[in-house]
């Protein structure tokens, strides 16, 4: 369910720290006009210590192919490209590198030990270092504003704790609220360091939260393409559907921008090698703590290992399929009692388990250790590395040039004989029943029956701002086909919360045509559409509060004519609306009746399988009572708010509610003078809020929280929002949530 939140999830890539911070005597530091390495920063004496050790766009062998993607070059060389990246085998060879992958989860404690038995356990110096940290920060400020004083003392940690036996260079640094990543590589190699981008995705409540989700940098050395992936999945071991889902999350939507503005994103698996860490979270289960302690006694780690959930997902293919971990032959990694190397000794006496994990995939990869580092005792994990030998691909300088002038020579016959033409699998597409937030896809198969390669691109039709409505997309939009070869492109359908309202009252039908263009060839034309089921997802309150049976119940007629009223405010409707949307009150007795002592309730994310059980019950009334979790049916009722055209407080109440937020009578005026419905959804919500309050012993709310969440569903900003507004907007509804409030 948060995956699909992707048109307003906040991405808050931290990219403070990249090739611009000094750390220390060692390891150096890159920027973009210096490069000083411990003794060397007094020298500065050679032309390495004046030139870029990054050269991102030099146009050295190593990189020439990549060059080319670059928009200046035009088809012509874009075909050249693709040939290319065909025949890399005849100009490239492979050369091994090291790679020091450490994951360690810190439970918001500070360094209180040096690191060094951890990022120094190998006997020579590796060629680059990719360090993750989860739970950096655990404080309220990291979790809702992403800042820490943390990072840069972990950072610190990290840099001087590197091998000493060589000189490093910082070349990125990422973080998402307590999960970060750092990158370096010894300085010799730094040059051949290029395409280097950080990006990262949170899996929280609502896809936006980042307490769960990944960190990742991607780059090209030599003629590689990297990605690492540093993540904190969901907690707690019932919750395995969840960090399942948490990954397929983290892959779809963790996208790296190329240098090539026009071409898609690439995502985590579009690289030669991925090297995925992090706090997993998956458990030991089926077996007791004592079973499991036993186990450990006896250091049996392949019968330990039959019970772990991740082994065992991962043979079910649900996820991490084509990555590989190597055997596992050291003790769980968590949970420890802090400061010890005794198991969790509090009242929940945690089952111990592999939380912390390293794997990979790709070619002419070899791991010479897997191991954790005992000796570390900060946090109630333990720290695990890896290190990985990976034969990276370089460039033979001739050997490129000939093959270059061999593309180059076939291209210009080619071009001067033929014509470019495909072949479509399908030129009409429907998508039956589409739903709220429901990804829906089908292939179109291009195959090239021309002479000679071809560039095809999906073009805007006149008077339109782009090439398709935005519930329909198509990856990849456009590219090339080499001779003989076919392509597949995919068609999705999506109905989000800025595309719902017009499909449920009928004003925007499911239909489009796209235009696909081939360079010096001729156009295509394929037709999509669809059959959309409305949903009180997307739809206003107002007419929602005209509706007395199911949207979906209603017939289309219906539905527009409640819309255009609701529009226009109409008070001649005969009938009397109800109080507030049957949904809404669906949803909150719900919770009511069933959640009010959850722990982490609108903090822990729901399933997206139930929220898809919870969407058809609202909109067609079957059953009749909702399904699903206590936290499914906390995040529809965010997703509901947030899906809402206008929100609860209209956006014409904005600036009022930001000008009175210090005063709480001024605050409780300006909700006096709301629509009539509205209003009463604003005090329907707040008088829950203040239930859920009184029992913060057990559900660990507190009024900042719940501000914090609901403020930003309640009060929107018509335009872009800033921190002091968000501030603002938070301290207004916080008057609605104290004890006295009525």
């Amino acid at each position: 369910m948060s995956g699909a939140m992707r048109d307003s999830a906040e991405k808050s890539s931290d990219k403070r720290g990249t090739l611009e911070k000094e750390k220390g005597a060692n390891p150096a530091t890159l920027t973009s006009k210096q490069a000083v390495s411990g003794q060397e920063s007094q020298v500065k004496s050679s032309r390495e210590d004046r030139d870029d050790l990054v050269r991102s766009s030099s146009h050295t062998a190593s990189n020439k192919a990549q060059i080319l993607a670059m928009p200046q070059f035009g088809l012509r060389d874009n075909l050249i490209k693709c040939e290319l990246l065909k025949r890399e085998d005849l100009y490239t060879y492979t050369e091994d590198f090291s790679f020091l992958l450490g994951t360690y989860n810190v439970n918001g404690q500070t360094p209180k030990e040096s690191l060094r038995p951890w990022l120094s356990c190998t006997a020579n110096p590796p060629d680059m270092y990719c360090v993750g940290f989860q739970e950096l920060d655990l404080s309220k400020e990291a979790f809702f504003f992403n800042d820490t004083p943390k990072e840069l003392e972990w950072t610190k940690a990290v840099a001087e704790a590197l091998h000493p036996d060589a000189k490093y260079a910082l070349v990125k640094l990422v973080r998402l609220v307590g999960i970060m990543l750092i990158f370096y590589i010894k300085k010799e190699h730094a040059e051949f360091i290029s395409d280097v981008e950080a990006e990262s995705v949170g899996t929280g409540i609502m896809g936006r939260m980042g307490n769960k989700g990944a960190v990742a940098v991607r780059f090209r050395f030599h003629n590689s393409d990297i990605c690492v992936v540093n993540s904190h999945l969901a907690a707690h071991v019932e919750e395995y559907e969840r960090r399942n889902q948490d990954y397929k999350d983290i892959c779809s939507r963790l996208q790296f921008r190329q240098l090539d503005p026009a071409q898609p994103p690439l995502t985590i698996m579009k690289h030669d090698v991925v090297v995925w860490i992090g706090d997993l979270n998956y458990r030991i289960t089926e077996l007791d703590v004592s079973n499991v302690k036993e186990l450990i006694s006896k250091k049996d780690f392949d019968a330990l290992r039959a019970y772990d959930q991740l082994k065992r997902q991962i043979d079910e293919e649900a996820v991490f399929v084509g990555f590989v971990e190597a055997p596992i032959d050291f003790q769980p990694t968590y949970k420890y009692d802090t400061g010890s190397d005794m198991w969790d000794t509090s009242e929940k006496c945690r089952v111990p388990a592999w939380c912390d994990r390293i794997l990979w995939r790709g070619k002419n990869i070899v791991q010479q250790q897997y191991q954790s580092h005992m000796t570390l005792k900060t946090s109630d994990h333990k720290p695990v590395s890896s290190l990985l030998v990976i034969g990276i691909k370089k460039v033979n300088a001739e050997a490129y040039k000939k093959t270059f002038e061999e593309i180059v020579r076939n291209i210009d016959k080619l071009e001067n004989e033929c014509i470019p033409s495909v072949t479509l699998s399908k030129r009409e597409f429907h998508f039956e029943d589409v739903k709220y937030m429901q990804h829906r896809s089908a292939t179109l198969s291009l195959s090239n029956d021309g002479q000679v390669p071809c560039q095809f691109e999906f073009i805007q039709k006149p008077n339109e701002p782009t090439f398709c409505k935005p519930w329909l997309t198509a990856n990849p939009p456009k590219g090339f086909i080499a001779q003989d070869g076919s392509v597949d492109i995919e068609l999705e359908v999506f109905v989000n919360r800025s595309t719902a309202p017009e499909l449920n009252c009928g004003k925007e039908q499911m239909e489009d045509i796209l235009v696909l263009h081939l360079e010096r060839g001729k156009d295509y034309f394929i037709s999509v559409s669809g059959n959309y089921l409305p949903s009180c997802y997307g739809s206003s309150i107002q007419s929602l509060c005209q509706l007395r049976e199911p949207i979906q119940d209603m017939p289309q007629e219906m539905l527009l004519h409640v819309g255009q009223n609701s529009e226009k405010d109409d008070e001649t409707n005969t009938e009397k609306p109800l109080d507030i949307p049957k949904e809404l009150w669906m949803m909150v007795d719900h919770l009511f009746r069933n959640a009010l002592n959850q722990e982490d309730i609108f903090q822990q994310p729901g399933l997206r399988i139930e929220f898809a059980e919870i969407r058809d019950c609202l909109d067609t009334g079957i059953p009749d009572s909702l399904p699903g979790s206590n936290h499914s049916a906390a995040e529809a009722l965010l997703l509901f708010l947030d899906a809402l055209p206008e929100p609860v407080v209209p956006y014409s109440f904005y600036q009022q509610c930001l000008q009175s937020c210090s005063n709480a009578s001024q605050c409780e005026k300006v909700i006096s003078m709301l629509p009539q419905c509205h209003k009463n959804v604003f005090n329907y919500l707040a008088a829950f809020l203040r239930e859920l309050l009184k029992n913060s012993a057990s559900n660990r709310l507190d009024v900042n929280i719940l501000a914090t969440i609901f403020a930003s569903l309640l009060l929107k900003s018509p335009t872009k929002q800033d921190l002091a507004e968000k501030r603002r907007t938070q301290e207004f509804f916080q008057h609605f949530l104290t004890q006295g409030s009525s």
